[in-house]
């Protein structure tokens, strides 16, 4: 589906018609630069490559810089792969004029990483109040985690503690609240997974 690629700025707020005030998220998204353009005949599978944000010349690879020349740009620090444009060609801008106020796109993001985090935190586990497994003084401990003998070893897919974020997250349906083509900003609805600064993906 097509897209393009953006920055999230961070969240503020704005009133509706009715007054009711709507959390909402600033996304700086674009110009992205068409940097190839895949076929069927070559690569199996019709798609554009985009690039987004600048990138030092001296921290791009040889290899890189040749790809971008191409494309007659400067060396760009995110590519990501859209399908269901028509009609671009390399070096083409995209700009956020292909979406509309109202209109409902899905945004992708690696979210926040917690590090290290128990069972109360990762998965929502009692603790405090709501004790199980006839805790006697590890009120956020998790329990039994199986049998002895038999299977003699832990399922995977536990739920244990471990690594919490730092993965991609994809938020669906969130409304367009305003679009600022001459800023390239785009205002949704809602919040998105990711802290201020991170690169998002913005998809129709």
């Amino acid at each position: 589906m097509p897209g393009i690629i953006g920055r999230k700025i961070g969240m503020t707020s704005i009133y509706s018609a009715e007054g009711k005030a709507l959390p909402c998220t600033v996304i700086e998204a674009g110009p992205c630069v068409v940097t190839q353009v895949k076929t069927q005949d070559r690569d199996g599978y019709e798609a554009i490559q985009l690039g987004f944000g600048d990138r030092k010349e001296k921290n791009t690879p040889n290899a890189l810089k040749g790809h971008f020349k191409k494309a007659n740009t400067s060396p760009k620090s995110k590519l990501v792969e859209f399908k269901g444009f028509d009609g671009l060609n390399l070096g083409d801008v995209v700009n956020i004029d292909i979406f509309e106020e109202g209109e409902f796109v899905s945004i992708a993001g690696t979210s926040k990483g917690k590090g290290f985090q128990g069972v109360v935190k990762r998965h929502g586990f009692g603790g405090v109040g709501q004790a199980t497994h006839g805790q006697h003084n590890r009120l956020r401990a998790p329990g039994s985690i199986g049998a002895c003998s038999y299977p003699a070893r832990v399922f995977k897919g536990m739920r244990m503690g471990g690594q919490m974020g730092n993965k991609r997250a994809l938020m669906e349906n969130l409304v367009i609240l305003k679009v600022l083509t001459d800023k390239n900003i785009i205002v949704v609805k809602g919040s998105i997974p990711g802290a201020k600064g991170s690169t998002v993906t913005i998809l129709k």
